[in-house]
């Protein structure tokens, strides 16, 4: 059952934090009660243990030990390291890492070899179940401002000077840290987290599992005016933002209300780093959008899409499901990248003809040069 602010206690002491004083001597910040160390702790596993976990044949010393995962460089004994490539397994091999993740046909001589298909997506499942996050810090800290009319599940942790309003619900085992605000009515769901900073304004919807980098902003208006009678006149921007479940958004990214109706982030999403997404645009499961990219209003993004960095996307564009946008496309207003397709270039058009024009593009000093001599070569008859 959901708690409210006032109705949690620190178990080992059964105190209640205050959750309206404000505190500004750095004696509030040490004394937290519910403060708990955040530090990973490794085990060390066994390579039967973590080929068991994958799923993969092992071959080797079943017993080498493993306690995290590494570049071939910086590679400890108890490293574990992936090779999906033929060019890099020169660099394995002479890494001091004594457990390698290979594709089936590789081979190295001295190591103890964990074969999966998928060399690379094994090593983020190993890193997963050998690195899990640190704990959160449980409790509300005494510096935040939570609301009476908010309800907190178990295990919540609120940070240092973060604003929760009016009517906020966050799920049990989410953390909201330091300075973070949650505008009147906003939701999280389970097992949240965001970090530094994070704003969301009010109504923003988060489902289970979504993870908000600092200083990201979710929920504030989207640009939207209507000029007339020789002025620009706000256009209401009154939707929200729903955001599923499992979703990731990088640092300083903004993300804008619907105008009338609902910006839409769909399950296992990935976004970047200063990212705009603005109102009504709506982006489908399991795409993944690069740095710097801008997305104009009610553009609609399909499901597995995959967007470079600093690609431009105007407004009421439409990106099928498994379209590639490369670096730095330009996709004009109300253009249709089909189901599939892989674009480029500003305007954006098909990668066989962008490399085509830009292969001309690059003899045309050689092409230019030819011209002068032949266009001499008419003026002298």
């Amino acid at each position: 059952m959901a708690l409210g602010p006032q109705e949690m206690e620190d178990p080992a002491t059964g105190r209640r934090p205050s959750t309206c004083a404000i505190r500004s001597s750095s004696k509030a910040l040490l004394e937290f009660s519910c403060e708990i160390v955040r530090e990973r702790t490794f085990m060390i596993h066994t390579a039967r243990e973590v080929a068991q976990y994958l799923g993969v044949e092992l071959e080797g010393d079943p017993a080498a030990p493993i306690s995290g995962v590494a570049s071939p460089e910086r590679a400890s004994q108890e490293d574990l390291i992936y090779v999906d490539s033929w060019r890099h397994l020169g660099r394995a091999a002479a890494s001091r890492a004594l457990c390698l993740l290979v594709k089936p046909e590789m081979n190295v001589s001295g190591k103890t070899l964990l074969r999966a298909v998928n060399p690379k997506l094994a090593l983020a499942k190993a890193a997963a179940w050998l690195l899990p996050p640190a704990p959160i810090t449980q409790g509300v800290h005494p510096t935040a401002i939570v609301s009476s009319s908010a309800r907190l599940g178990a295990g919540v942790g609120i940070g240092p000077y973060a604003v929760i309003e009016d009517g906020v619900e966050i799920g049990a085992g989410t953390e909201v840290a330091a300075f973070c605000f949650l505008g009147r009515g906003s939701r999280l769901g389970e097992n949240c987290r965001l970090h530094p900073r994070v704003t969301l304004y009010a109504g923003v919807q988060l489902a289970d599992r979504v993870v908000v980098h600092a200083g990201t902003v979710i929920g504030s208006d989207g640009f939207g005016y209507v000029f007339g009678e020789g002025r620009h006149w706000k256009f209401p921007q009154l939707g929200r933002v729903e955001i599923a479940e499992d979703v990731e958004i990088g640092a300083n990214t903004t993300i804008d209300r619907g105008a009338l109706e609902t910006t839409e982030i769909g399950a296992g999403v990935r976004i970047d780093n200063l990212v705009q997404v603005a109102h009504n645009v709506s982006i489908g499961e399991h795409t993944v959008v690069a740095a710097q990219t801008g997305i104009s209003g009610s553009t609609e993004i399909g499901s597995h899409v995959i967007i470079g960095g600093q690609v431009g996307i105007a407004d009421h564009c439409r990106i099928e499901d498994g379209a590639v946008a490369g670096a730095q496309a330009g996709i004009p207003t109300g253009k249709t990248i089909r189901k599939g397709q892989t674009v480029w270039g500003t305007p954006a058009r098909p990668l066989a003809k962008f490399k085509e024009q830009y292969a001309w593009f690059a003899r045309l000093p050689e092409l230019a040069e030819r011209l002068r001599k032949l266009e001499g070569g008419r003026s002298k008859d």
